[in-house]
């Protein structure tokens, strides 16, 4: 028997309906009174390109190899504290100097960097918000493991003087800039893309992938395109009592938190009204100031929406970061909204969301660098006694990038916006699968089931 649930992460990954309804959004936004949303409403307005599907399927693990010389590369691993606490500093930048190669931290604080030989003369710089950027010679990172410690940064009196007095009036002016502070030529970008689902502590599903993203110009709303380069995966649904879960959207809903690049992703000028916008603090990245702007829901609003944060650039207005939540306070109307379909029997909501964005500064234009989202939910079935609680997570980062004056992917050549990565990559290899290409480091408990997939493999 197969059971079929469909869950729809929220608006934080998925966006608002294609720009081909957006003035037929707008005008129903207008003429609803007291801004009474119901779920359907909220429903239709959000596409359907990042679904989990729960369903019995047999495990299928494949090996392949996709070996790339590593010859070409230096490797320079190592893990970033804070200086004063020896807390890790999750999601730090790590980049080479006057390149485009980067990758981040994951969430233990580690990194792997992979340099091209022709670069070894350089720096490596390390960068976090609230830290002094660190820049440190290659030639000095040839220790396997690598201790960088950065220095937390204090704000001056001086410059807590320039905080602005209406946030409302600074939100209006970064969404009005955007055109000015993002990159406004096409690109072409290698990330690295990761998703996972686990059942507890136990991971069922991992999926990794080298990509291409052909990334229009963010002065237009064209959608980006995706091409797998390389990719591979490992699934476990013994662990899944009779459900087993299916991502789909993959690369695609990760580059939906380009909330600069498309703002229905999270709010647009429709939308300002309907939040609260506090200015909470100031902090610094890299000597470059920036305000913290907090937003949440207004308390007459009841549909679930987003409160977090947004990082501002005090002199451009340029959104660098970006962290956020769903409210999911009322769980029945929350699970009205994720939920499209649920095996019979089975209560499921949501219980946890989190959303991050990152982008990084090339010559005075911001472009997307890094996002990861997270979701918890528990599946409640009748005539059990116990409840299963499941997290998803999914992760990219962009690696390298260059402008490019080529067309977009061909249509044979691009994943489908409603792919599912595990369907377009095969199975575990060895230890050198990914060769020269930079990925992101796992945490302890992925590298753990990436080890025991390969020692079932051997």
């Amino acid at each position: 028997m197969q059971c079929l649930l469909f869950i729809l992460l929220d608006k934080g990954i998925f966006k608002y309906l294609c720009h081909e309804v957006k003035d037929c959004i707008k005008l129903k936004i207008k003429v609803m009174e007291n801004f009474r949303f119901n779920s359907g409403f909220i429903t239709q307005k959000i596409t359907r390109l990042f679904v989990l599907m729960l369903l019995v399927l047999p495990l299928s693990v494949m090996a392949e190899s996709n070996e790339i010389a590593e010859e070409r590369v230096t490797l320079i691993r190592g893990k970033i504290v804070d200086a004063s606490s020896n807390e890790p500093l999750i999601f730090a930048t790590v980049s080479v100097a006057g390149s485009n190669i980067a990758t981040v931290c994951n969430t233990e604080g580690e990194f792997l960097l992979k340099v091209p030989n022709e670069l070894l003369e350089r720096n490596v710089e390390f960068s976090h918000i609230g830290f002094e950027m660190k820049s440190i010679p290659i030639k000095n990172l040839q220790s396997p493991s690598n201790r960088i410690e950065m220095n937390m940064i204090s704000v001056s009196l001086v410059e807590v003087s320039v905080f602005p007095s209406d946030p409302d009036l600074l939100i209006r002016a970064v969404m009005n800039r955007r055109a000015d502070n993002y990159m406004d030529v096409a690109m072409h970008k290698t990330a690295f893309y990761r998703e996972s689902v686990r059942r507890g502590w136990s991971y069922v599903s991992l999926t990794e992938a080298v990509v291409e993203i052909y990334k229009h110009p963010y002065n237009r709303a064209r959608e980006d395109q995706v091409r797998l380069k390389i990719g591979r995966k490992s699934t476990d649904y013994g662990r899944m009592d009779t459900l087993a879960f299916r991502i789909q959207g993959g690369p695609f809903s990760a580059l939906m938190l380009d909330i600069m690049k498309d703002p229905y992703t999270l709010f647009d000028e429709e939308m300002l009204q309907y939040y609260n916008f506090t200015m909470a603090n100031l902090t610094k990245v890299d000597d470059r100031l920036l305000y913290v702007l907090d937003f949440e829901q207004k308390k007459d609003v009841n549909i679930p929406l987003f409160y977090g944060s947004l990082y501002i650039d005090t002199k451009t207005l340029a959104v660098t970061n970006a962290e956020f939540r769903m409210n999911i306070e009322d769980r029945d109307e929350a699970a009205r909204i994720f939920i499209r379909k649920r095996p019979i029997g089975a209560r499921v909501w949501p219980t946890e969301t989190y959303y991050q964005v990152n982008y990084r500064e090339h010559d005075g234009r911001w472009y997307f660098g890094h996002a990861r989202a997270q979701l918890s939910f528990r599946v409640n079935w009748r005539r059990r006694l116990f409840n299963r609680n499941y997290h998803t997570t999914m992760e990219i980062a962009v690696t390298d990038w260059r402008e490019t004056d080529d067309r977009p992917f061909r249509a044979s050549d691009r994943l489908r916006m409603n792919v599912i990565m595990e369907d377009a990559v095969e199975g575990f290899a060895n230890e050198n699968f990914w060769g020269d290409y930079n990925v992101i480091e796992p945490e302890q408990p992925i590298e753990n089931a990436i080890r025991r997939i390969q020692r079932s493999l051997d």
